[in-house]
């Protein structure tokens, strides 16, 4: 039995055009997804509050609270919509103000089933895009990329450095240490560090082992205990410690979540 992971929203103050929408996309659907529909704005977006909302499928003008109005609300939920804007009117003022908000998808009244249908795929193909960046961004410390994709510029010390650090993340990695390596001065070595990379070297160190570490909980199966003994620390409590601090959330929920994200999207394949 297919168990529906996505939510479609359809929301139309006109019975005949709501209803329409919904059983349409109901015998298109055979259950891959849960169809909801609201009849004005604000069941809208009590809907939007209250659970994830993948696509949503708005009429623009309603008593009340326009479509338009539920879309720039819907910005505001903990998970944003694609949108797909449905109007009686052509009206280029409005369609521009949609296209302002990033609604995916302008349909005219009376709309054709199979451009409803079209309309509704290519809207869950970038839905689905997106959860993959989102997902990669997690994964991505977009700071130490920065500071990786400017290291040609460093110095050749800095570059010796920051090239230790990448084939030596198991290991201790001391200033001290990393300093004798390229036969500089700690604190000249610190100072220089930092001036160029905008990272002190103990943070620029943490920094790579958490990246690292992110990627063995999506790419592997390695035990947490296992992970922190790659990435150099000796014990589990003090790497998930440190964990916690830069992600905000224990590596194994980090693992759940983004396990969970990717089932997701490989349901919709």
């Amino acid at each position: 039995m297919i168990s529906p992971s996505k939510t479609i929203l359809i929301v139309d103050d006109e019975p005949l055009t709501r209803e329409g929408i919904r059983k349409t996309l109901e015998a298109w659907s055979i259950g891959r997804y849960h169809i909801l529909s609201s009849s004005n704005g604000t069941e809208a977006l009590e809907v939007l509050n209250t659970r994830p909302v993948h696509l949503l499928i708005t009429d623009i003008r309603m008593p009340e609270i326009s479509g338009l109005q539920v879309v720039e609300d819907s910005r505001s939920t903990g998970h944003k919509p694609v949108v797909i804007v449905i109007s009686g009117h052509p009206d280029f003022q409005y369609a521009q103000t949609a296209i302002q908000l990033g609604v995916v998808n302008y349909l005219l009244k009376p709309i054709k089933k199979s451009k409803l249908l079209e309309a509704v795929e290519q809207a869950l193909q970038i839905e689905e895009e997106r959860g993959r960046v989102e997902t990669m961004e997690k994964m991505v410390d977009s700071r130490l990329m920065q500071a990786k994709t400017v290291s040609m510029n460093y110095s050749p010390p800095v570059r010796q450095a920051v090239l230790y650090v990448e084939e030596h993340l198991q290991e201790p990695l001391g200033m001290s240490e990393v300093a004798g390596h390229i036969h500089l001065n700690p604190s000249y070595f610190s100072a220089l560090f930092k001036e160029q990379t905008g990272f002190t070297f103990s943070e620029y160190v943490t920094r790579s082992r958490i990246q690292k570490a992110k990627e063995l909980l999506l790419q592997t199966r390695l035990t947490i205990a296992d992970i922190s003994e790659q990435i150099g620390y000796q014990t589990s409590k003090y790497f998930i410690k440190l964990f916690k601090d830069y992600e905000g959330i224990s590596p194994n929920q980090y693992r759940k979540q983004a396990n969970e994200n990717e089932e997701e999207l490989e349901t919709q394949k």
